[in-house]
């Protein structure tokens, strides 16, 4: 696989603490420091929580980033205290914003119900493994992206992308997960690896959008000038979708929108074809049935119907 001894026993120590005792087991594996405060007020609060579900099949396994840098990098940890339910190998939850003892017990409760657990000790007799849901797996992931944390959500659609390669969701969702960290270019190259029966699925063609708007991107600099273009140049399509497109790139959805909306709403025939275009492109990218992409199909079914 490439790795030098280092990694390579770092892989083998993580398989031994986590990816083993997940196959039967559910495994809280929480990604701390010695110098992080939040992780040591934590800690006794998973401990707790861990050895009261420890005969329901729920165990504890602490990952120091420090020690663990291969390990913690795979997981693209990106802040800690950061806090993971494995099962079979692969992530069922993030159970990072679960901070008190009352939310962990629920959270827990509901995978318990969901995932073929093994209670009690081990004995090592249990032959079948059942997948988890991927369904699950993938909202977790969409969750955690329409949260705004692209690097945790890139971290989880990788994992599912490699349990189900075949399937397009967790693909689209890594490309907008790095497309929203930041990361286009490797959103870029995850793209072109993907077979062409899957860049045809719509969920993918959704990310594709997600993709080529975002390499508008500006500067500051360079979008404030293309804001002051778009404001002494209102009747300029070619102005408005500029500045439109870099906004959008820069995460300033509404004002995207609502420049394009002016000029469906204010411009000629052909500005009104290209705006529209290229807005409706913006909902492809965001998702039809994102709240924020139903607010703007009203607005502009207003302008074009009144």
């Amino acid at each position: 696989m490439g790795l030098n001894i280092d990694e390579q026993k770092a892989v083998d120590r993580f398989r031994q603490n986590v990816v083993d005792p997940s196959q039967t087991k559910l495994v809280i594996i929480d990604f701390w420091a010695e110098w992080c405060g939040p992780c040591k007020a934590l800690a006794p609060v998973l401990e707790k929580v861990a050895a009261e579900y420890a005969d329901r099949g729920v165990v504890l396994a602490k990952i120091d980033v420090d020690e663990e840098k291969f390990i913690a990098g795979q997981f693209q940890v990106q802040s800690i205290p950061t806090v993971y339910a494995m099962f079979q190998g692969q992530p069922v939850a993030d159970l990072t914003p679960m901070r008190s003892e009352s939310q962990l017990k629920a959270a827990l409760d509901e995978l318990l119900s969901k995932l073929p657990i093994q209670a009690g000790a081990d004995d090592g007799s249990s032959g079948g493994q059942q997948q988890p849901d991927l369904d699950q797996l993938i909202a977790m992931g969409e969750k955690v992206l329409a949260e705004g944390d692209g690097e945790r959500a890139a971290g989880i659609f990788m994992q599912i992308a490699q349990m189900a390669p075949d399937k397009p969701e967790p693909h689209s969702g890594l490309i907008r997960a790095l497309v929203a960290a930041g990361q286009a270019d490797a959103a870029q190259q995850h793209y072109d690896t993907l077979p062409q029966e899957l860049k045809d699925d719509a969920s993918v063609a959704q990310a594709a959008s997600a993709l080529e708007l975002a390499s508008a991107q500006v500067d500051t600099g360079e979008l404030d000038n293309l804001r002051k273009a778009a404001a002494e140049r209102p009747a300029d399509t070619d102005a408005q979708m500029a500045f439109a497109e870099a906004a959008f790139a820069a995460g300033e959805r509404d004002e995207a929108a609502d420049t394009l909306l002016r000029a469906i709403q204010g411009g000629g025939e052909e500005g009104n074809e290209e705006a529209k275009a290229k807005l409706l492109q913006m909902f492809e990218a965001v998702g039809l049935e994102d709240p924020w992409v139903s607010a703007q199909r009203r607005k502009l079914s207003l302008i074009l119907f009144g």
